[in-house]
């Protein structure tokens, strides 16, 4: 079985300079496994990862996909799944940072709802969409599977008639498909960075102020002068989903931050109470457990945990 290491945990709790230091220590090159990294063009607001601070280290699925596209968390599985037997055939060591639950689900654990696609199904879906709305195709899911509805945004349209067309075709949730017989897949070694809240919340504080220093608000006009809408996809990231009020004058710079810095610390109170749902992972206070970590995985590896 394939060794992998996983580097979890919030938004701002250090992973991928930890993971960085973990792939250098190990023979690994890093996966990085945030949804929204993917996307080009995209780099100050998803505190994307820059060349310097690789140093040297290789990572994969960052930059892949052009923001006016929408991308799947099924997309996501195919690629990173390959990528990790060819890093693995390399005899190096995959190792997985990021902090999308979705993304580090679909790694773990066998997708097991590919194969069912009915194009009628999803023909008749796509025009009720056109007929009703976005809006409306979501209500419905949230009828259907709640729990699935809960994760996927109105916006993303191609997830909301995936999961319908999916309970179309089978009958089953999407939801209950995918928590079913969840047996990993891979030999995995997952560390959870868990900073306090206060050591947390100041972090993302001073991330965002940084990200606005760094020139978030010109990023972001570029984007939309490119062609890039707040209706796409890559738009409904915090950082950028924000700056839509600002926009509409519905609020100034200063609650701009603010919104931002709030909507961060709950995505990461999120992210936190999703990472727990893995009973076999070790978590870290970064601040004063980093070497606790770093051992841990290092026994790991030598087999000897």
């Amino acid at each position: 079985m394939i060794k992998i290491v996983v580097v979890a945990g919030p938004t701002a709790s250090g992973k991928s300079s930890f993971g960085v230091d973990i792939a250098k220590k190990i023979n690994g090159e890093v996966i990085s496994c945030d949804s929204m990294q993917v996307y080009r063009e995209m780099n100050i607001g998803t505190a994307k990862i820059s060349r310097d601070e690789m140093n040297g280290v290789k990572h994969r699925l960052i930059d892949i996909v052009d923001p006016k596209d929408e991308f799947s968390v099924g997309e996501y599985s195919l690629s990173a799944n390959k990528i990790i037997k060819e890093i693995s055939n390399q005899g190096k060591i995959p190792v997985i940072v990021g902090g999308t639950g979705l993304y580090i689900d679909s790694i773990l654990y066998p997708m097991t709802f590919g194969g069912s696609k009915n194009i009628e199904i999803r023909k008749s879906l796509e025009n009720d969409c056109k007929k009703y709305g976005k809006e409306y195709m979501h209500g419905l899911l949230a009828q259907i599977d709640p729990e699935d509805a809960a994760k996927i945004h109105p916006n993303n349209v191609k997830r909301v008639l995936r999961a319908l067309e999916i309970y179309k075709t089978t009958g089953k949730y999407k939801s209950d498909m995918q928590n079913s017989e969840r047996k990993i897949q891979y030999d995995c070694c997952m560390v959870v960075l868990n900073p306090r809240r206060e050591v947390l919340y100041k972090r993302i504080d001073c991330r965002v102020d940084d990200m606005f220093e760094r020139g978030l608000a010109k990023e972001v006009n570029e984007l939309l002068s490119s062609g890039v809408s707040f209706e796409d996809q890559s738009m409904q990231a915090i950082g950028y989903k924000e700056f839509r009020l600002f926009y509409d004058k519905t609020i100034n710079e200063a609650e701009l931050k603010d919104k931002i810095k709030q909507n961060s610390r709950n995505y990461a109170k999120r992210q936190i109470t999703w990472l727990k749902r893995y009973g076999f992972a070790k978590w870290f206070d970064p601040e004063s457990q980093i070497d606790l970590a770093t051992d841990f995985i290092l026994k790991s590896i030598r087999g000897n945990v």
